[in-house]
Formats: structure tokens, C-alpha cells, sequence
């Protein structure tokens, strides 16, 4: 490859992103060790450092998968084939897990193979990203049959959101409906089809519903589902057990205070805030490093995502500005849900912090995805810097100009 385009591409990466990134996954890296210390020995019965060991082998396996989609030209993942086969597989995965997966927690939503746990929903979130912006940027299906060429990935996405819906996994459902529901409306979709299509699905909900709820309804309405209900409504009434989990994420926070008491000080991480190296860990944060420690997280939370919005609206092509859209909103709607469910503003779900808590999948999910969208930056910086440059050249020669 020629030395100079190397170092063309190179000037155009996005070093703030990709430094935020960096940052914050180590930081992370380091919380995990710190909330997960006491819990490792006392109730898993393992070495301290054994969550903290195997969140540094994923992490080095995610910036991998970083790194790789940050040098591969993100087009390459609008390519039909790869579409057709993330459309055929996405389906089939959440299927087997279904009949196949391991249950934790009340909810049949990982493969077990030995010590190793994957959870396919995370995988489908950003195959699910790639398969909407590419059908919705083809322009050319769209004008031949504008109803069923946008019509019909709705209609796909619905029968995913369904699977995951189903193992139960409310919390991953509503983000990927959250993340399609954008990607709709940025595609340029008329506002009247839209509407048409939710009359539409309300009124099938409604007669579907006498089938639906007999079926389901005890998964749906379980009693664990409906205890975080009530524990969300008034988490002190029930303070001995469903509400126990907020009521420590509460004093978690309040021990922090503005200083924090300090890393590795935590007191509820001796057995009295469960998942603090999962889902409530920005409530250990927040008791170890105080208000500055969740502003530090939040706010590199919110330059990645601001960052990828304005790529978006930077971005020429269809299919990178789509793309950059639904990886950042898939970000900022799982951060809002993390700590919307840590603070006790809607019910906990059980959706891990991105970048930040303990877990395989997500952990390679968001790094590969943030490496996709620190390449649809480069190829944006590149166009803009030079391809107009070469084209500026090429209308002032043909005038006759030269320099």
C-alpha cells in the first residue's frame, strides 16, 4: 500500500474517540476488580481477582475485534451476502437459545460451553444495526416497492424484539426496539406509513392478547418480573427482600457523597449490594469514587455518544450515517437504562453498563461496534479532507488553472 495514503488515512482517525474509548474500558477493567474482590471469595467461592482475570482476557479479545473493524472500511458490512446471512441467522440463534440456553436468573438467555457464557442477544443488537442501515440506505429497492421494502424490516425487527421478549428478556428487548424505533425515523420514512403501522399493531396486540397472555402470561407476569415492580414503586416497604438490591444501590450512592470514600473502599460490595461487578456497578463507583467518579463515567459515556450523532450528520453515505445512529443510540439507551435502574427512576431490567461492567459479550459487542463507528469517522474525515481537495484540483485545471 502506498505510504502516503497510510498516512493520509491515519491523520483522519478520531484519536478523541478512540482515546475515550480506551479510557474508559480500562477503567472499567479496574472497577471490576474493585467491586468484585469480596463477592469473588465470599459468595463464588474463587480468587479475588477471578472476575477481574477474565474481564481482562475479554477486553483483550474485545479491542481485537476493535481494532479490526476500526482498519476494515465499514461499506464492507453493507455487502448483500453478509445482510442475508445476519437476516437468516439472527432468528435461528435466538431460537436454539431458547430450547438450548442456560438459565440464570429466570431467564433462558445464554450458551454455556464449559466456563464460558455467551449471550446471543447481545450479538443480534448489532447485527440487528447493520441489517436496518443497509436495507434502509438502498435507495434503489425502496423507490421500486416503497411499501414492502420498509415495511418489511419493521416487521423483522418486531418478530426479534418477540424471541428475545420471550426468554424473558424485557430490558435487551426494549433497547433493540429503542435502537430500530431510530433507525426507522431516520431513514426518512414517511411519518403517515409510520402511524398507519402502530394503529395497525395495537390493534392486532389487542386481538392477539386472549392468545398471547394465557400463553405467556405467567413468564410475563412472573413474580420475580412483578416483585421489581413493586420494589421500584416503594424499594423501603420492601427493604428484607425485593427491594433490597435498590435500597444498597441507594446507600451505595450515599456513602460517596461529592470525594467518594475511596477505591477499593467499598462497604456494600461485602455481600450487601448483589451484581455490584454487573448491573450496579455505577452504584460502587459512585460509593468509591463519588460524584466525580459517576461524572467521569457518564460524561466519557456522553462524548462517545454525542460524538457519534455528530458523525452521523457529518457522514455523506446513507448506510455509515445509519450506522453511526444506531450504535449510539444503542450506547446512550443502555447507559439510561443501567442507571435509570441504579438510581431507582424506572424498574431494574439487568442491563449492563457499556464499557464498564463485567460481562464477555457486551464488553466485545460495544468495542466492535465503537470500532465500526470510529471508522465511518475516518472515511467521513477522509472525504471531506481530500477527496474534495482532488476534486477543487480537478475544476480549476479543467479551467485552465494550475498551480
Amino acid at each position: 500500500m502506498d505510504k502516503e495514503l497510510i498516512k493520509k488515512v491515519l491523520k483522519c482517525y478520531d484519536y478523541p474517540l478512540i482515546i475515550a474509548i480506551v479510557i474508559l474500558s480500562l477503567f472499567g477493567l479496574i472497577m471490576v476488580y474493585s467491586s468484585s474482590m469480596i463477592a469473588a471469595v465470599i459468595r463464588f467461592n474463587v480468587p479475588s481477582d477471578y472476575f477481574y482475570q477474565r474481564q481482562k482476557l475479554w477486553l483483550i479479545v474485545a479491542f481485537i475485534g476493535f481494532f479490526i473493524t476500526i482498519i476494515v472500511p465499514y461499506k464492507v458490512w453493507a455487502n448483500e451476502k453478509l445482510i442475508k446471512f445476519i437476516f437468516v441467522v439472527s432468528p435461528i440463534i435466538l431460537i436454539a437459545v431458547a430450547f438450548l440456553g442456560h438459565t440464570a436468573n429466570n431467564a433462558t438467555s445464554w450458551f454455556r460451553f464449559g466456563g464460558l457464557s455467551i449471550q446471543p442477544a447481545e450479538l443480534v443488537k448489532l447485527g440487528l444495526i447493520v441489517y436496518l442501515a443497509a436495507v434502509f440506505a438502498n435507495k434503489q429497492k425502496r423507490l421500486a416497492d416503497p411499501v414492502k421494502s420498509n415495511l418489511f424490516p419493521i416487521y423483522y425487527t418486531l418478530f426479534i424484539c418477540f424471541l428475545i421478549a420471550i426468554q424473558p428478556d424485557f430490558g435487551t428487548a426494549m433497547i433493540v426496539l429503542v435502537i430500530a424505533s431510530s433507525l426507522i425515523l431516520s431513514s426518512g420514512l414517511r411519518l403517515r406509513l409510520l402511524f398507519k403501522q402502530l394503529l395497525f399493531f395495537m390493534l392486532m396486540f389487542l386481538m392477539m392478547s386472549p392468545i398471547i397472555f394465557p400463553l405467556f402470561g405467567d413468564k410475563i407476569f412472573s413474580k420475580e418480573r412483578m416483585s421489581r415492580i413493586y420494589s421500584f414503586l416503594d424499594p423501603f416497604k420492601y427493604a428484607d427482600n425485593e427491594g433490597f438490591q435498590l435500597v444498597n444501590s441507594y446507600l451505595a450512592i450515599g456513602l460517596g457523597g461529592i470525594k467518594g470514600l475511596g477505591l477499593g473502599k467499598s462497604i456494600q460490595k461485602y455481600g450487601y449490594l448483589p451484581e455490584s461487578h454487573t448491573d450496579f456497578i455505577m452504584s460502587i463507583i459512585a460509593e468509591e469514587l463519588g460524584l466525580f467518579g459517576v461524572t467521569f463515567t457518564l460524561g466519557i459515556l456522553a462524548f462517545i455518544v454525542l460524538r457519534g450523532f455528530w458523525i452521523a450528520r457529518k457522514c455523506n453515505d446513507a448506510f455509515g450515517s445509519l450506522l453511526a445512529i444506531g450504535i449510539s443510540v444503542m450506547i446512550g439507551f443502555q447507559t439510561f437504562i443501567n442507571v435509570g435502574g441504579v438510581v431507582g427512576i424506572i424498574p431494574i431490567t439487568g442491563v449492563p453498563l457499556p464499557l464498564v461492567s463485567y460481562g464477555g459479550s457486551s464488553l466485545i459487542l460495544f468495542m466492535t461496534s465503537l470500532g465500526m463507528l470510529v471508522n465511518v469517522s475516518m472515511f467521513t474525515k477522509y472525504e471531506e479532507r481530500y477527496k474534495k481537495k482532488v476534486k477543487t484540483v480537478q475544476k480549476l485545471q479543467k479551467k485552465g488553472l494550475t498551480f
